[in-house]
């Protein structure tokens, strides 16, 4: 049960670091001044998906090592709900991204909007990581 208990804790960290974003560091970002809210989220964004995506990969792979060799389908559910986060961020928050950082050294009239934007789309990661870590503990209840 090794990888499946990796898993939790990594799956809560994603969900930690998640919620932080869009509960904490976004809010305060968009308090600033658009122009500057930009120029403070490019750097973020680049330190957050190193972040974020390395936790997804590592808690998703030991979530499906933990499922192949139990075989408790919640192990499988809460690695791929920790993998959807790569998926959905490549496909739906990637052009929003791109946006934002060609706004980086001139921020457009729907900066604003693009950025309250980011963080609605920044929510479905937070609700992965919160749900993946919320099955990878019932999963590690099952043997309790």
């Amino acid at each position: 049960m090794t990888f499946g208990l990796l898993a939790l804790m990594i799956a809560a960290a994603f969900a930690s670091a998640a919620f932080y974003i869009n509960f904490a560091e976004h809010p305060a970002r968009i308090g600033l001044p658009v122009a500057y809210a930009i120029q403070q989220w490019k750097p973020a964004y680049k330190q957050g998906f190193i972040l974020q995506a390395s936790l997804a990969v590592t808690g998703g792979a030991c979530g499906l090592v933990q499922y192949f060799s139990e075989g408790s389908p919640l192990w499988l559910i809460g690695a791929l709900l920790l993998l959807a986060n790569w998926p959905f961020t490549l496909l739906v928050i990637m052009p929003t991204n791109r946006k934002l950082l060609a706004m980086v050294d001139a921020p457009g009239p729907d900066a604003g909007d693009l950025l309250a934007r980011w963080n609605r789309l920044h929510a479905v990661r937070t609700i992965l990581g919160l749900a993946s870590a919320a099955i990878l503990f019932a999963a590690a209840m099952d043997y309790a």
